[in-house]
């Protein structure tokens, strides 16, 4: 019952509420701290002259706060009424709990009465110290106001509750053990404030003290006081008005103030306010134990942080020396470096030093020697070895000329350390707040794959919070291999091209932001085509290309010859695909091979190094590649003949066909890399793709296979 002690004092003194009354916000006050912060006002706002004024006010009408607050909740701590210049302005204070209260304009006179009976100033104002809701009193004063005897009962039973001893009303500061209670004045006193008021003369002196034991046990065995109406105060409550909200009495009723409302018995709205009351409480109950699982929670959370607090210093530390480690490693490599430039510059100094020593010994002696022989005085003899001595003399002379007095090493070291890329990231070495991505989740109804292609889409998981800032999709080599990067992006859905026939490949998605990756995707397995089945690509064409049929069908608008390029490229395997001629005229020579992307367009394929061709007539063929013709081989084409290519990726060889027998020997060897079907025609001729001989799908065969793919289990 501890936290309850707060809704059980007065918000002006601090202390238990002392006969509490009700003011019309439903707040309680003491009915003596209530008459401490009375405010007079003046005489043209009492309720006498709003009457003879002839506007109709009730009993306690709130003042006009727009017009004039009497107290400003934002103000410097002064108050002063609206409107008057010479109302006095009054210091505001707070209560022991905290709550701004204003006393009154004077004191009030000293008397002997209990603040019930105490005359009230005429024209007198309270203030609710807790909502500030301000209100002019009539002539009953505090006595207008409903005494709240429930919250009476509520603090004795709270304070017979406690065990502590009991202590002294009156104290201002800390409230002394109370030594007597007096039976009039229901109240508890220590001696020092027995003595200053409640001295034993006069009025006090037939009152009756009693020890602190005594005086609780008569109050708790005194009976129950019966609350009594405020307009007549020998009547019992015994209605209750509706529309008013409040208890009244029969001589209320017969008075005609309630005459118009609805009116119901006290006993049945007592039940009926108390029932509600208690469904009231069981929602408000839920919320608190709500509340206090929530504390729990936040408690474990206090102490998770710390955990993790503890955790992710350990990792940040560990970071730390792990660069500093670097750092020291890349330092001794450094250093190594240093060393070994210091090493090399004093091998070739003093290797330096080494030769020019010898050399500058051998001009020594040679110097020596030649003085010598300048002082023989046989003419002949030294006319036979001067010339020698002079040539000598030169060519060492020479030798010293060319270079050999320069340093071959500078003392510098040609070296420097470029550090501020470095400094800046260790500046810029922050937290990242963030949090890995969600993996994302295969579409599979959106994933198919077509000939040699494949394509892929994703999706973000639908209560994913972290953004991904793009995604990365990996594909392996078709045979089991290590997967590789095919596609770093933002987008999520993505087609490969140039994927090996006939192959199997395993596909999976992650996903990234700043702070790292996702868990890769379930694997996906793609099945590409067996054979290949291609139209030809406008894209790509000469513009005098004609295109029918799907794209299934080309022929052209010129006399030249011009180039157009399938759709589908190889790049691994062994691919056969055959075309028809669906018109032949005048005997053109069409070719018919495989090319790159970027091979010319306007002459005939195989004139230049981008294609790989064989040109035939009605007659005759030839194979040609960077305008070299070889091979010529009898046997034509009309119309209706078929003209085969096998395009053998393993064995790096190209061969041609017409009407299913080898045209020639191999046509091209060596060849690889990625290759497009490629015809070259004019407007003479007209050629078609034939469709692959496929074999019919077994009847086991499930929807996903037959677009393509599965997930791996």
């Amino acid at each position: 019952m501890e936290e309850m002690e707060e809704e059980l004092k007065c918000p002006v003194c601090g202390s238990f509420y002392r006969e509490p009354i009700i003011l019309p916000c439903s707040h309680n006050l003491c009915q003596a701290c209530a008459r401490n912060i009375l405010v007079q006002t003046p005489e043209s706002e009492s309720p006498q002259s709003r009457r003879a004024s002839g506007s109709g006010v009730s009993d306690y009408d709130y003042l006009d706060l727009d017009k004039m607050s009497l107290y400003s909740e934002a103000d410097s701590g002064y108050g002063s009424y609206g409107g008057f210049a010479s109302a006095p302005t009054t210091p505001c204070q707070k209560s022991p709990n905290g709550v701004r209260v204003f006393p009154p304009a004077m004191p009030p006179p000293a008397t002997h009465l209990s603040p019930a009976l105490a005359p009230v100033p005429r024209n007198s104002c309270i203030t609710c110290p807790q909502c500030h809701r301000s209100l002019i009193l009539d002539d009953r004063g505090l006595r207008g106001f409903p005494k709240n005897r429930v919250l009476e009962g509520v603090i004795d039973r709270y304070q017979q509750s406690k065990a502590a001893a009991l202590k002294c009303q009156l104290c201002e500061k800390a409230p002394k053990e109370a030594t007597v209670m007096c039976e009039q004045c229901d109240v508890f006193y220590c001696d020092p404030c027995r003595l200053r008021c409640h001295p034993p003369r006069g009025p006090l002196a037939k009152h009756r003290l009693v020890p602190p034991a005594q005086g609780r046990v008569s109050r708790r065995l005194s009976p129950r006081k019966v609350s009594t109406c405020t307009d007549h105060e020998l009547e019992n409550h015994s209605m209750y008005c509706v529309q008013c909200k409040m208890p009244v009495c029969y001589q209320c009723l017969e008075e005609g103030k309630h005459s118009s409302h609805e009116v119901k018995a006290l006993g049945a709205m007592w039940k009926l306010h108390k029932s509600q009351l208690s469904q009231a409480l069981n929602g408000l109950s839920d919320r608190a134990k709500e509340a206090k699982e929530f504390l729990v929670q936040l408690r474990n959370m206090v102490q998770q942080i710390q955990e993790n607090s503890v955790e992710f210093e350990a990792c940040l530390v560990a970071q730390c020396d792990a660069l500093i480690d670097a750092l020291n490693r890349r330092k001794a490599q450094l250093l190594a470096r240093v060393n070994k430039e210091h090493e090399h510059k004093l091998k070739v100094v003093r290797d330096q030093i080494s030769h020019c020593t010898v050399k500058l010994r051998q001009t020594t002696g040679l110097m020596e020697y030649c003085l010598e022989v300048i002082k023989e005085n046989d003419p002949s003899g030294f006319l036979q070895i001067s010339d020698a001595l002079i040539r000598r003399v030169h060519l060492t002379e020479d030798q010293w000329g060319k270079g050999t007095l320069t340093p071959r090493m500078t003392t510098d070291f040609d070296l420097s350390l470029d550090n501020s890329p470095l400094l800046q990231s260790i500046h810029q070495l922050d937290f990242v707040q963030m949090k890995v991505p969600a993996t994302p989740i295969l579409q599979l109804e959106e994933c198919c794959t077509h000939n040699n292609s494949a394509t892929l889409s994703w999706k973000q998981p639908p209560l994913s919070t972290v953004p991904a800032e793009g995604y990365i999709l990996e594909l392996d080599d078709g045979n089991g291999g290590q997967f590789r990067e095919v596609y770093v992006g933002k987008e999520t859905m993505c087609t490969v091209d140039g994927l090996h026939f006939n192959s199997t490949y395993n596909a999976r998605i992650k996903a990234f932001n700043k702070t790292g990756v996702s868990q890769y995707s379930k694997t996906l397995v793609l099945q590409t085509s067996e054979v290949a089945w291609f139209a030809f690509d406008p894209g790509s064409a000469h513009s005098d290309i004609i295109f029918s049929n799907d794209n299934l069908t080309v022929t052209c608008s010129s006399y030249d010859d011009r180039v157009v390029l399938g759709k589908t490229g190889f790049s691994k395997g062994v691919h056969y695909w055959e075309l028809t001629v669906d018109r032949y005229d005048n005997h053109p020579d069409p070719a018919f091979g495989v090319a790159r992307i970027d091979v010319m367009k306007d002459v005939m394929l195989g004139k230049d190094d981008k294609a790989w061709a064989m040109y035939v007539d009605n007659n005759r063929s030839w194979f040609m590649h960077n305008n070299s013709h070889t091979n010529r081989t009898e046997g034509g084409i009309a119309k209706g003949a078929t003209i085969g290519v096998l395009l053998d990726l393993n064995r790096k060889t190209l061969t041609f066909f017409i009407n299913d027998e080898q045209q020639g020997p191999i046509a091209f060897e060596n060849v690889e890399g990625l290759f497009f079907p490629a015809v070259s025609l004019n407007r003479n001729v007209q050629v078609s793709t034939v469709p692959p001989r496929v074999p019919a799908a077994p009847a086991h065969s499930t929807p996903k296979a037959a677009r393509g793919w599965y997930i791996n289990p």
